[in-house]
């Protein structure tokens, strides 16, 4: 299978029954990913592919055959300042989840609503922050456009 990650052309040969977070994090070194619940609830393997948020610890590797992968790793952006900077990480194992699924709200909806932050969330469990400093950076990278 052939694939993108974080810009990078990917050729790689695995299982039919691997799984896209365990390629990533054990054959490819993205350990930002993360599998928490192995189930697709709690955000910690969020990536994006083509674009579009996705839970990698659901996704066969081989069904991203030809995409375009982002991890955690292959983001540079004013976001990751801004979590820093509005307290949007305590204990960090969640923040690579959130940034991915932010990183891809923001591409997506530049003039996201401050209730479609809310929204994109909820898929990103974090037990730590209780969400406002996460809501506040996305919403001040929104703003400084």
């Amino acid at each position: 299978m052939r694939f993108t990650l974080n810009g990078a052309a990917v050729d790689a040969t695995v299982p039919a029954e691997r799984l896209l977070v365990d390629v990533l994090r054990y054959d490819l070194g993205a350990t930002g990913t993360k599998d928490g619940c192995s189930v697709g609830v709690c955000g910690l393997c969020t990536v994006q592919v083509d674009g579009a948020p996705m839970s990698a610890c659901l996704l066969l590797a081989t069904q991203v055959d030809g995409t375009q992968i982002r991890t955690v790793e292959g983001l540079a952006t004013p976001l990751q300042e801004a979590f820093i900077d509005e307290g949007g990480f305590q204990c960090g194992i969640c923040t690579p989840g959130q940034l991915v699924a932010a990183d891809a709200l923001l591409r997506a909806k530049p003039r996201a609503t401050d209730a479609e932050i809310a929204d994109w969330q909820m898929g990103n469990l974090c037990r730590c922050t209780g969400y406002y400093g996460i809501a506040r950076a996305i919403a001040k990278v929104r703003d400084a456009r």
